[in-house]
């Protein structure tokens, strides 16, 4: 087969499946709107769809929220009764709430407000361009309870009220759920991977301990995951920061692939990741978004590609060690970085 037959999605496909044996697949991140905006005057294109193939990309990766289209333009989940939210410890709607009846009474997001042709326009434009697709609701169901509660409160709640949390978390995740149920009913076969996250670790440690997130995290991602095996659909998981406590339960929920591999967060070298957890669970991300790409030299993103497809071997997509690539990496890096990817493609021939 020649290279250039053993691009996109078929590539991706054979890594998340453990058929590649040869060159790791390649996903330049998602950048953010005034990084965006840098890069499409650098490369000469007009949306990221064009900066996608421009780079090389084997894989597009767009979440379904954005599906929901409520007659009153009312959010998915109103968590502070339409007020602005301007900290993660702001109290939202439950912070006093004690009372598992205010809780079922609270408008709760309908899927009759789904609609989802713009979704499928999406699928059909990365099938066009050749690459996988990575979707599904992103469902970060640790940060909407966290809001209805206000972070510091949602903690001390799983302590004080575990029965008020798991209420409100059951509310949120019967919505996804069935969200991702009607979604993947009519679109399951186009999507290569289920792509959902939420942001489980800080740079030193889990946000709770592994025996709260067992408690209160674990069983939604069991839930979600469980959903997409309904449909065939392998699933990544989404998480910034240390996760390395978390990961033996994620892989035991079925969690099949992890990103972005928050390369500075404790526990989180790429070694020891490949070395304890490389048998179970394929790996994305890696190359680090807090010092190296915006701060480094070409030369030195190049050479740290290199040793991360080394380290993680052809199981592997290489990308941002954070999804969302700031306007502080500049095109050259991203350069560095994409074209470093095609070129260790350039070895596979079989």
């Amino acid at each position: 087969m020649r290279k250039e037959d053993y691009l996109g999605r078929k590539k991706v496909i054979d890594v998340i499946n453990r058929r590649n044996i040869e060159s790791s697949g390649y996903w330049k991140g998602n950048p953010h709107k005034d990084a965006l905006q840098i890069y499409l005057e650098h490369y000469g294109v007009d949306s990221e769809e064009q900066l996608s193939v421009k780079l090389g990309d084997d894989l597009r990766w767009r979440y379904a929220e954005s599906a929901y289209k409520h007659l009153e333009n009312k959010p998915m989940f109103d968590c502070y009764l339409g007020q602005e939210k301007k900290s993660h410890g702001q109290a939202g709607v439950f912070a006093d709430c004690d009372s598992i009846k205010e809780i079922d009474s609270f408008p709760w997001p309908d899927t009759k407000y789904l609609d989802f042709t713009d979704y499928k326009a999406a699928i059909i434009n990365t099938q066009k361009d050749d690459m996988a697709f990575f979707g599904g609701f992103w469902c970060p169901f640790f940060h909407i309870v966290a809001d209805f509660f206000g972070m510091e409160n949602y903690f001390i709640k799983m302590y004080e009220a575990p029965e008020i949390v798991e209420a409100v978390t059951e509310h949120v995740l019967d919505f996804y759920c069935e969200a991702n149920d009607l979604l993947f009913t009519e679109y399951g076969h186009d999507i290569d991977m289920f792509f959902f996250g939420n942001d489980f670790g800080t740079q030193l440690d889990l946000f709770i301990s592994p025996e709260k997130f067992r408690q209160f995290v674990l069983p939604g991602i069991i839930r979600l995951v469980r959903t997409a095996g309904s449909y065939d659909i392998k699933t990544m998981l989404h998480s910034c920061g240390s996760v390395v406590k978390a990961l033996p339960d994620i892989i035991d929920a079925g969690v099949e692939a992890l990103h972005p591999i928050q390369a500075k967060a404790a526990g989180m070298n790429a070694k020891k990741l490949a070395d304890e957890y490389g048998k179970d669970l394929i790996f994305m991300g890696g190359v680090d978004t807090q010092e190296l790409l915006p701060f480094g030299t070409p030369e030195q993103v190049s050479e740290e590609v290199k040793r991360l497809a080394d380290i993680f071997g052809p199981n592997f997509i290489i990308s941002p060690s954070h999804e969302a690539l700031l306007a502080n990496v500049s095109p050259e890096n991203l350069t560095a970085m994409s074209k470093t990817a095609a070129d260790l493609g350039e070895s596979y021939d079989k």
